[in-house]
């Protein structure tokens, strides 16, 4: 075999390859693994294309719709297009304990599945902050991430037990 030939069979079998993998990746189930990240006005004007998916939503959260249930730990809240009270907003329902930073007007994305109940439940909870790191003071509680959560309590059970 010349070399001529041998490097056009290697370019022959490469492109093959090239050609293989850009199969399955157009044709195989790989949408299926998609995580869509909407905002909650694009959520809502998907209809049942938001069911089906694994979403990835993008907004502040609503000012006074905070609920926190600490003995179930589970935090209730709307996420808005906006931080207008009339913005088109999603409530979200997450069972795991908000990152210290969480409050209302703070951007978020929560990532999880929209039923069609209307509610959007959260396995993952993430929260828009700046790049700069404060220490905590001497005598801080760790628990502190509760006060953001009393200030912005809308019902009794928002309230965390000891909270003035």
């Amino acid at each position: 075999m010349t070399p001529v030939n041998r490097n056009r069979l290697i370019a022959l079998g490469a492109l093959l390859f090239a050609g293989a993998g850009l199969g399955f990746i157009a044709f195989g189930n790989i949408g299926d693994n998609l995580v869509y990240y909407w905002s909650p006005s694009e959520l809502l004007s998907n209809g049942d294309k938001a069911y089906t998916a694994t979403i990835r939503l993008g907004g502040v959260v609503q000012p006074g719709s905070i609920q926190w249930n600490e003995g179930h730990t589970t935090l209730d809240f709307r996420v808005a297009d906006g931080p207008d009270a009339d913005a088109k907003s999603v409530h979200v329902r997450s069972l795991e304990t908000p990152p210290q930073m969480f409050r209302e007007k703070i951007g978020v994305v929560v990532e999880g599945t929209y039923d069609k109940s209307g509610v959007f439940t959260s396995n993952r909870l993430m929260v828009n902050h700046s790049n700069e790191y404060r220490a905590p003071k001497e005598g801080e509680e760790p628990r502190k991430w509760q006060d953001t959560l009393a200030e912005g309590a809308t019902t009794a059970t928002a309230t965390p037990p000891g909270a003035p």
